[in-house]
């Protein structure tokens, strides 16, 4: 229901959605976080998945845009497996997501980050939500459907360029369906005690693959779908350097 708070909602049971032939994930994440100082995070909360456990992942970036992934699960096993061609580093590491109140929540990355988040709602995910709703899931399927909700989402959302599909750093393509959007109304992080300073678009806006990350901060529950990894025609998990 849209009257639930968002932490009811992500904590709620997930499944590996269905979909042959194609490797799947389900959770809740931050789409993208920028930050004035030129860092970027993001994260993925993938309880359910097909290419094996569940994890969790944390994504920075750098002010010189340099891409670190660190993940609960081996970087053959998340989300490096089709981004790590545009890393710099893919880290295994303990990562605690603990819900703090109904819309708050604390990220922790082994002993070095500290993230914390309020997410709230505005018209325009209200709107995008209920819509989500309605959709039934022959349209959630079609690559179509997701291109136009995307090049739609950007601007009312005011987050710069969205894709919905596409084709990661690695050479899958993938389809990102985001069933449940908040805004993030307060982020805040540190890296060995020291914070990054406040929210903020970057001056370019970033991408990985035809992944573009938002401009401003987005909470989203849904699922995301990829080609299947083969080792003769994808890049590696694990990056060049």
């Amino acid at each position: 229901m849209m009257t639930d708070n968002p932490r009811s909602i992500a904590e709620r049971t997930r499944e590996v959605p269905p979909g042959d032939g194609q490797e799947r994930f389900a959770g809740y994440g931050v789409m993208g976080q920028p930050f004035a100082s030129g860092h970027y995070l993001a994260m993925r909360h993938f309880p359910a998945s097909s290419v094996g456990a569940g994890y969790d992942s944390v994504w920075h970036r750098d002010p010189d845009g340099r891409w670190i992934i660190y993940s609960s699960n081996s970087p053959e096993n998340s989300c490096a497996r089709y981004f790590g061609s545009d890393l710099a580093d893919a880290r295994t590491a303990d990562i605690k997501v603990t819900w703090t109140g109904p819309s708050a929540f604390t990220v922790r990355v082994d002993e070095t980050l500290v993230w914390e988040l309020d997410v709230g709602r505005s018209a325009a995910t209200a709107a995008m939500t209920g819509m989500g709703k309605l959709m039934p899931g022959a349209m959630w399927r079609s690559n179509g459907v997701m291109s136009a909700m995307g090049r739609a989402a950007g601007p009312a959302l005011g987050v710069g360029r969205v894709k919905l599909t596409g084709t990661t750093s690695n050479g899958q393509w993938f389809r990102a369906n985001p069933r449940m959007l908040w805004t993030v109304d307060r982020s805040r992080a540190s890296f060995d005690g020291v914070e990054i300073g406040p929210p903020g678009p970057l001056p370019v806006q970033a991408r990985l693959g035809d992944f573009w990350l938002p401009q401003k901060g987005m909470f989203v529950v849904g699922e995301s779908y990829f080609e299947p990894y083969d080792a003769t025609r994808h890049l590696s998990a694990h990056p060049k350097g």
